[in-house]
């Protein structure tokens, strides 16, 4: 933060320096600076700390929101059914990004709901510490996680971790359900990738084998399949189905 005020400092006084010449001596340029003082009492240094975690989740927010959300298996999915259309820049990434960023907090609306309801806004009007508003909000994202993640994955990173067999979804500590609802994730949106695939691998092969009976070698296959992939696609309303089939995979 120091070096971007510094950094503004240096740039406003260049665009300054040119003009010193034509304004008068008692003219006042300004100064931007910051600094730490002495707190006069607790709540001060806990206020400081706060605004400090805040700054710092922000910062790894694109993380947790890869880690903890429905965006990991919303865009794999997405960005297989464009490698199976064969149109390799359409749409483009940020449209898909747009989209699996849009679903995400589509999928995700009734779990922030609860956030907000049950931590943030308790908070907001002084009714809990902050630390009680930190395990509020954690708890219906970890029944979001553990609802999508399978035992056995859970059961993978225990034994990793060396750890007591929880006996209840609530003693499996937040470190161990992480990874295992990311590859259970992987997993769902593989499967599902590959259903989407069958279909239109079979207009390729259908495709290749009827070019070749015609003696049609050097026409590349893509050529013809491509076209009849993006129909078939637009006739079956393909995003509406993709979109719907991940929305209800979620519940």
């Amino acid at each position: 933060m120091r070096a971007r005020a510094t950094t503004l400092g240096l740039f406003m006084l260049g665009l300054l320096l040119p003009l010193a010449s034509t304004v008068q001596a008692q003219t006042l340029l300004p100064k931007i600076s910051l600094g730490l003082d002495s707190a006069k009492s607790p709540q001060e240094v806990t206020s400081g700390i706060q605004i400090l975690i805040v700054l710092t989740i922000l910062s790894i927010a694109p993380a947790l929101l890869m880690m903890l959300t429905s965006f990991t298996r919303i865009v794999i999915v997405l960005s297989f059914t464009r490698s199976a259309l064969g149109a390799q820049q359409v749409p483009p990434n940020t449209v898909l990004l747009g989209l699996a960023l849009f679903l995400t907090f589509f999928t995700m609306a009734p779990t922030w709901s609860k956030i907000n309801h049950e931590a943030v806004q308790p908070y907001m009007h002084k009714a809990i510490t902050f630390d009680q508003a930190t395990e509020k909000a954690l708890s219906p994202l970890r029944q979001f996680m553990l609802k999508q993640t399978r035992e056995n994955d859970i059961a993978l990173f225990v034994k990793l971790s060396k750890g007591p067999r929880p006996n209840s979804p609530a003693d499996v500590p937040t470190h161990v359900l992480v990874p295992a609802f990311l590859i259970s994730e992987l997993k769902t949106a593989f499967t599902i990738g590959f259903l989407i695939y069958i279909p239109f691998l079979v207009i390729d092969m259908v495709v290749s084998v009827t070019l070749m009976s015609m003696g049609m070698m050097m026409l590349p296959p893509m050529m013809i399949s491509l076209p009849c992939k993006v129909l078939l696609f637009v006739l079956v309303d393909g995003w509406h189905l993709i979109v719907r089939a991940l929305a209800l995979s979620f519940h």
